[in-house]
């Protein structure tokens, strides 16, 4: 079986053998080996971190922070080396900096209600047309609130920003640019360290939404600089329903708390609340305890394989599929950018999308359909969807040759 393995500095990646940590990707679907390649929507758990959560369960459970009890100082234990272990992952400088929120759009909402107070008419926000509806409407949200303006740098043809146009854009009125590090959409890798540079040297506050890097490339925020980094677990082999928010420490003192109650609070009279330090002070309720430990869990695991043997096989993969995609009649590739990552996204002739996906399925290849919370890069390219192939590290090129033939098979039924 052709795995399409590289080598780096490390041993050979085999595909086949991380994949045997993943207990799902054996399944079968409509009588057929799944192949999986949905993995920008979602990915799949492997042992470790299902193991995790369900030891956490048996074992731990408890609620944290508050109690004296055994069991509420296990969880808290786990709890907070689950957030020990983001700030290694995410190359932050302390602890504080790691707030733990539902995914990457509470994070980005976060910041953006937080910066309510402090904008008003003649301040702008910052984006790019790469961007996922969570990382636009929370900016038009706060645009509304305050009389701020939101501008948006376009992308070419090929799915890159315009960074000429960015720098354009960038001015003293620019108080935050926001960013996808990678696009949902089309696998775009933007150059974040360059584009935060520059608006850093604009005064601009930053915000990257790394929901589709995680789990494919080493992130270090101390040396891209941003102020602000948000990630989601359920995308990077963790549970659903937790990611983190990084901010420099001074940026997210900065910030009024974001919800009230629970833990985020020192001391409460009728006469004041006393609010709690970071990175406590916006985490308000109980949070979901056991999807913390289990997103601890996942971001180990990633640590452990190591970026420097993942990056370099998914680099090969993707241009290998892109290579046998464009082998099927009628496939247009939606997105081109000289650095890409993961994603595959392409319409097949006139085809409506759902019905390749559909059809697809039924050859048990799951991949996604329609415009991937993404409408404006849809419209930028004249499309109203797109079918969309996302790669994991435990995809072989014989996934994506499966994803080929099932292609050919609606090419049939259409009578292409």
């Amino acid at each position: 079986m052709d795995t399409s393995m590289t080598r780096s500095a490390g041993p050979a990646f085999d595909a086949l053998e991380v994949r045997s940590d993943f207990p799902l990707l054996s399944e079968t679907i409509h009588g057929k080996p799944l192949v999986y390649l949905d993995n920008a929507a979602s990915t799949q758990k492997p042992r470790a971190v299902i193991d995790a959560v369900s030891n956490f369960y048996c074992h731990s459970y408890s609620n944290v922070h508050r109690g004296v009890h055994a069991l509420s100082v296990r969880a808290t234990e786990a709890y907070e080396g689950a957030r020990d272990t983001m700030r290694d992952f995410l190359g932050a400088a302390d602890r504080k900096e790691i707030v733990f929120v539902r995914g990457t759009t509470e994070g980005i909402n976060l910041v953006a209600q937080g910066m309510t107070g402090s904008m008003g008419p003649g301040d702008e926000v910052l984006i790019s047309g790469l961007e996922h509806h969570s990382n636009i409407v929370p900016w038009q949200m706060l645009c509304e609130r305050t009389g701020a303006k939101l501008q948006v740098a376009r992308i070419d043809d090929s799915g890159e920003v315009d960074l000429d146009e960015y720098r354009r854009l960038l001015s003293p009125r620019t108080r935050i640019v926001a960013m996808s590090h990678i696009s949902n959409a089309l696998g775009t890798v933007n150059p974040v360290k360059e584009m935060i540079a520059l608006a850093r040297a604009a005064g601009s506050l930053t915000l990257v939404d790394g929901a589709q890097a995680a789990a494919h490339m080493p992130i270090d925020v101390q040396d891209l600089d941003a102020d602000f980094y948000t990630i989601s677990s359920h995308k990077m082999f963790g549970p659903s329903g937790i990611g983190v928010l990084y901010g420099k420490q001074a940026r997210l003192e900065a910030l009024p708390p974001y919800q009230g109650g629970g833990d985020m609070i020192l001391s409460v009279t009728f006469e004041k609340t006393t609010y709690n330090e970071l990175p406590y002070r916006f985490e308000a309720g109980t949070p979901c305890i056991e999807a913390a430990v289990g997103m601890g869990v996942a971001a180990r695991y990633l640590m452990d394989l190591g970026f420097d043997r993942i990056e370099p096989y998914e680099s090969r993969l993707l241009q290998d599929a892109t290579d046998v995609l464009r082998q099927v009649p009628d496939v247009q590739l939606i997105g081109t950018a000289r650095n890409k990552a993961s994603v595959i996204s392409f319409t097949l002739g006139d085809i409506h999308s759902h019905d390749v996906g559909t059809i697809v399925d039924s050859e048990a290849v799951a991949i996604r359909v329609g415009h991937h919370c993404a409408q404006p890069v849809m419209d930028r390219f004249g499309v109203s969807s797109t079918c969309r192939a996302s790669l994991a590290m435990y995809n072989t090129l014989d996934d994506v040759k499966r994803l080929a033939e099932a292609l050919h098979k609606v090419r049939e039924v259409f009578r292409l």
